[in-house]
């Protein structure tokens, strides 16, 4: 059976109208071009839905019938259609996010916020793992794209790097907020919060201060930069963190900030990147978050290049 959206319009009119002419007018049709869209449909049918009597089209039992599911159709097509106008226009659809934990607490909701602001009918999953969970997740296409730390080639990933300059965090009232930068020597000895021992960012950190001749003191080891701010206001160590981190501690301390982030020499760095997967094209809805995401990464990059 082969129906046509226009032989459905032209029958719902016929029957709203009574007649064949009325119907043409309404559809800005010619009348011969309506009977035979009706003479069709009831040929693909295989029954009459019209009886003709002195120029009168009088409604068979079955076309009302017939009426109830071509208004279904209709409506359901006009539905879609209005579907696939608002997701065109960035207004329905839905995003599946994964995060890394140096972004979810504030970075990533803010985006996320100012992104669907406007757009009630969007709906987001935004979920935080580590990295190597976020890559296996959009390598399979469970989630549009991931914010995770660089991952080895993946021929399943479409991936855009960026390397962030990492801050030292210090105490406003420390004397070493005093200074424009920090380098190694500044720290020599001074207990430190890092990351875990296999981790890039401390394996370059500790490269650092080799090179320089000071002292690493490596004093808390945790999975993320964000409880190390904790301690390093409590006067306990300082901090060498990746600047999302740094921006995220902005956004929830406002003018109660306790800490100052000072750039450090030489650039130690986290590399991190946007996964997206490799063999399926992002939804209009997905890219457009996707260059928020990226402006959002290259301001915070840009944030912390001459703190005063």
């Amino acid at each position: 059976m082969h129906l046509s959206i226009r032989q459905l319009q032209a029958f719902r009119e016929v029957m709203r109208t009574g007649s064949i002419s009325e119907a043409a007018r309404a559809l800005n049709r010619t009348q011969p071009a309506v009977s035979a869209m009706i003479a069709g449909l009831e040929e693909e049918l295989g029954l009459a839905l019209f009886e003709r009597q002195r120029g009168r089209l009088i409604k068979v039992p079955e076309a009302y019938f017939f009426l109830d599911e071509t208004e279904a159709i209709l409506e359901r097509l006009a539905q879609s259609t209005r579907t696939m106008q608002e997701i065109g226009n960035l207004k329905e659809g839905r995003l599946r996010i994964a995060c890394m934990p140096a972004s979810s607490q504030f970075m990533m909701p803010r985006l996320v916020a100012d992104f669907v602001r406007e757009k009630p009918k969007v709906k987001v999953s935004l979920m935080m793992r580590a990295s190597s969970v976020i890559e296996e997740w959009v390598a399979s296409q469970q989630y549009d794209l991931g914010l995770a730390e660089t991952p080895a080639p993946n021929r399943a990933l479409a991936v855009e790097t960026f390397e962030l300059r990492c801050v030292c965090a210090v105490r406003a009232d420390d004397p070493l907020a005093e200074k424009a930068r920090l380098e190694p020597q500044d720290l020599s000895g001074l207990p430190l919060a890092t990351l875990q021992q296999d981790h890039p960012n401390l394996i370059a950190t500790k490269a650092a201060f080799s090179a320089a001749g000071a002292d690493f003191n490596q004093r808390f080891e945790l999975r993320n930069f964000q409880p190390a701010l904790k301690l390093v206001e409590e006067r306990l160590c300082y901090c060498i963190c990746d600047p999302m981190t740094a921006a995220s501690y902005y956004d929830y301390q406002g003018s109660n900030r306790t800490l100052v982030f000072k750039p450090f020499d030489p650039e130690v760095v986290l590399s991190v990147s946007i996964l997206q997967p490799a063999h399926r094209p992002a939804s209009r809805l997905g890219a457009a978050f996707v260059e928020l995401l990226r402006d959002e990464i290259e301001r915070i990059n840009r944030m912390f290049e001459s703190v005063p």
